[in-house]
């Protein structure tokens, strides 16, 4: 079975989307109908603009999303078996596959960048990957913490991500490194994503989320909440809600598409940042 995988917040780069814009009619006429919705120029900020912009949140969401679906969109023989997105390329999947509109997605895209950046500025947060120790010794050291610091995304085997507030993250990577994590690496965004810390923004996205008309998928998508398939639309979009301030169960959830028969994974999107962390998974499940 073909799985399709759509990456998140941290894939973006200058230039992104510009060969498309290019070399697709169909990717024209969305770009432009992208920048007709938002009442501004996001396609000059993605083609031709600075990094230092392109990685705000309200910015970035949008580049992903827009290149992602685009992409998607100008395949040929796009008809998958199942589907997954890690983050914000949750969304991207499912407009992808048709749950809602292309613009629909946008606008709630829109709204989702824009809350979160929201709670980026008012409150110094910030996420780093942690490699080579357990998952469990890592959940312990920020349980003990007196901060708001969890576990935000399980990427793959001895890759392991942390999100809260900047004083309990220095704190936490400066324990973890004296027990033994091999490496650890900040990631280069300015919010506590999928921590408590987003709590705000999900009770806003969820009122907003309601005016979104969702179908039920004809795939399952595998969820970053429960890591399992999902079909009807009310559990969607309960899941994107829950998504915020819950982690991405991402290894979780591609054992759980390899154990339901998917033999190949294609990531569709900016970069290819996702295929390499799959491949560890698929990997470490056949032991090559």
């Amino acid at each position: 079975m073909k799985a399709y995988i759509f990456p998140g917040q941290g894939s973006q780069f200058m230039g992104m989307g510009k060969n498309l814009y290019n070399t697709s009619n169909l990717a024209k006429k969305l770009f432009q109908l992208s920048d007709d919705i938002l009442g501004f120029r996001m396609t000059n900020i993605m083609f031709d603009g600075s990094m230092e912009v392109l990685k705000k949140t309200k910015y970035t969401q949008l580049a992903v999303y827009i290149h992602s679906v685009i992409q998607a969109k100008i395949l040929d023989n796009f008809n998958p078996d199942m589907v997954a997105g890690h983050s914000l390329g949750e969304l991207s999947a499912l407009a992808s596959i048709n749950v809602f509109s292309f613009e629909d997605g946008l606008i709630l895209v829109a709204k989702r960048a824009s809350l979160m950046q929201e709670i980026c500025e008012s409150i110094h947060g910030g996420m780093a990957v942690i490699l080579g120790l357990e998952d469990h010794i890592i959940e312990k050291v920020c349980k003990e913490d007196n901060g708001i610091i969890v576990p935000s995304n399980y990427n793959s085997p001895g890759q392991l991500v942390i999100s809260g507030e900047e004083r309990a993250l220095k704190r936490v990577c400066l324990s973890l490194k004296k027990i033994g994590a091999k490496k650890i690496l900040r990631l280069p965004v300015n919010g506590a994503f999928h921590s408590p810390v987003m709590e705000p923004a999900k009770k806003k996205l969820s009122k907003f989320i309601e005016k979104i008309s969702f179908k039920d998928s004809k795939c399952p998508i595998y969820q970053n909440v429960t890591a399992k398939s999902v079909i009807k639309s009310n559990d969607i979009k309960k899941n994107i809600i829950e998504q915020l301030t819950s982690p991405v169960k991402w290894k979780q959830l591609v054992e759980n598409m390899i154990s339901n028969g998917a033999i190949s994974f294609k990531e569709i999107g900016p970069g290819n940042i996702l295929q390499g962390i799959t491949k560890k998974i698929f990997n470490k499940i056949y032991k090559k």
